[in-house]
């Protein structure tokens, strides 16, 4: 495993997710997952499989998420193997002007066949500071030790 060659992989697998949701294209969307991933919404609704996901998020795209864009930031990419790599992001969905980045997703990528990476998993989970806050006062021990 060559970390910085799989390191510029895995991020050029999220620059084209972001490319894909920025152009709208559900299919190109899709393309970047496994046959069999999974993609759970910050709403809980889970999508398998790079068809069913990028069919999904065209209707996405020509509904509620037409002309969107997506913001991020990688905030640790780790490898746990030599062919799987965990990535955290914090991200959001705008449209104008990127605002504050209010969601947190995993990325579980795996090497192909061929040497590409792909997503096999994927979580969206919306970012509640408020209910954050009141736990951590509530009860500091819950407290992580990167908040």
């Amino acid at each position: 495993m060559n970390t910085t060659t799989d390191t510029a992989a895995v991020i050029a697998v999220l620059d084209r997710l972001t490319a894909a949701w920025n152009a709208g294209d559900g299919a190109a969307y899709g393309a970047e997952f496994t046959a069999d991933a999974t993609y759970i919404t910050y709403v809980g609704t889970l999508y398998v499989g790079g068809v069913e996901i990028g069919t999904a998020h065209q209707a996405l795209f020509d509904s509620f998420l037409k002309g969107t864009r997506l913001a991020g930031e990688i905030v640790d990419i780790r490898f746990t193997g030599p062919d799987t790599a965990l990535v955290i992001t914090r991200g959001d969905v705008h449209k104008g002007r990127p605002g504050k980045l209010h969601k947190i997703q995993t990325y579980t990528l795996v090497r192909q066949a061929d040497g590409g990476w792909k997503v096999a998993a994927f979580q969206n989970t919306k970012h509640r500071a408020l209910m954050e806050a009141i736990s951590f006062k509530a009860q500091p021990a819950t407290r992580p030790a990167a908040a």
